[in-house]
This record gives structure tokens, sequence and C-alpha cells, in this order.
């Protein structure tokens, strides 16, 4: 739920903003604005989504059932983050809030569970998965919440992968050289990154994952990583060379 940006409340908005329009928010951030943060009439509060951006708003009616804010000025435009997929094989649910956290924090523009053969959770909460990344977005003054798609098996996803994607894979097995001379040689444009199961990838996922055109094998050095610290390891060193870290981008 919202988190505050200084003293004001920022909440993630899926209704149209737009100057002097007044909206009704639904019952649980009308709920958290009104009796946990005990937002009052003309109190300010702060609304965002991908499309619209962020606004400045002010609380018209303080009703925890049904609180209405009208907004009043854009405070920034919508930037879409770079075009990055994060794939994973989902992990115990504490730890699968953790990584979508920050993979959300880390800039992705989209969060793809994958089911591998050594997968363990075999089901993912996307509603659960989705209000972790909307938390971080509001904690963290982001404005873009990454899309959330249904989980799909990684045989599937590979078979219908585009030409025009690059598929980094971290591979344990790969040779030991530097990540980012690696990623360096990787060509502009959308990129993708798959990390699997704490068991690995089978020999015949291995093999698929590695006849595709566009798949770029990466180390992530000498030690074993936990699935979700590998997660934040992969996603920074792809966002310092090919993301918005980058200066020459």
């Amino acid at each position: 739920m919202a988190r505050s940006q200084g003293r004001v409340p920022r909440l993630f908005c899926e209704q149209t903003l737009s100057a002097r329009s007044e909206l009704t928010l639904p019952r649980e951030a009308s709920h958290y604005l009104v009796t946990v943060l005990r937002s009052a009439e003309g109190a300010p509060v702060r609304l965002f989504n991908a499309i619209d951006g962020e606004w400045q708003c002010v609380v018209s009616l303080a009703s925890r059932k049904a609180a209405r804010v009208t907004c009043e000025e854009r405070l920034r435009e919508a930037v879409l983050p770079p075009d990055i997929e994060y794939l994973f094989a989902p992990l115990k649910s504490a730890r699968l809030d953790y990584l979508a956290q920050k993979a959300t924090e880390m800039g992705v523009r989209r969060i793809r569970p994958v089911i591998t053969r050594h997968t363990i959770a075999g089901k993912v909460n996307l509603d659960r998965l989705r209000a972790n990344a909307i938390e971080a977005a509001e904690q963290c003054n982001m404005v873009y919440v990454p899309d959330v798609a249904e989980p799909e098996k990684l045989s599937n996803i590979l078979a219908g992968w585009p030409d025009d994607r690059t598929l980094i894979f971290c591979d344990e097995r790969a040779g030991r050289s530097n990540p980012t001379d690696t990623l360096k040689q990787v060509k502009a444009g959308p990129v993708a990154v798959l990390l699997g199961p704490e068991g690995g990838f089978s020999e015949d996922e291995r093999d698929l994952i590695l006849s595709l055109p566009n798949a770029v094998a990466l180390s992530l050095g000498p030690r074993i990583m936990r699935a979700d610290t590998a997660a934040v390891a992969v996603l920074a060193l792809v966002q310092s060379v090919l993301g918005d870290w980058c200066t020459d981008n």
C-alpha cells in the first residue's frame, strides 16, 4: 500500500489522471489514506501510473469507504524504463515477495514467472506478486510498475522467442569471464534476463536455451548465489551496461 515521499503519500492509481479530474479511490486505498494515514479533506496526496505520470492531488472527500481526490498538477511525465524483461523460476512466497520488489526497484519493464523442470514453487500468486511490485514503486518514488505475466513453461516461451530480443542466460557453467565485457557485446535493443531455479536448469533445458541464436550465456562469478541475490546482481549489471544506468545509451 501507499508509501510517503517526504510527508506526502504516493498511491498507484489505474484510473485516468488529468487536470481538475475528481477520482473515487478503491476501498483499500481509501481506508489506507483516511484511516491509517489519517488524511483529512484538503490533505495532499500524489497519484501515479505509467500512462499519465505522477500528479499532485488533494483529498476532496475523506471517507474510508470511498475517499475522493482531485488532480491539480502533473509533477512528472510517464517515462518507460528500458525494455528489460525478467524471467525467473518462482521461489517460495517470502523470497518471491523480495524478488518482485527488487526487480521493480531495478527498473524492469516486465516480470515473467517461468516453470522449469526443477522449479520449487508450483503455484504463483499473481495478485501478491503485483501488489509487491506496486508497493516497491510507491516506496521508491517510481512512476512505472512492471507488467506481471502469467507463469509459462520454459519450453513454450523459448519456442516463440522473438528474433529481436536478446536472452541473457545466467549460466553457472559459462566460462569465467568479466560479465561487463560479455554484456558490452550485446547489440542494442530489447533484452530479457533468465535466471533458473536453485537446482539449476536440466541438460535439455540448457541445450534448448543455448540453441537460440540470440542467447548469451553470462557468468556471475565464482560463488553460487541464492536466486533472489542473483536477481539483483544480474539486473544491476544489465542496467549498468545496457539500461538507464549507462550514460552512453
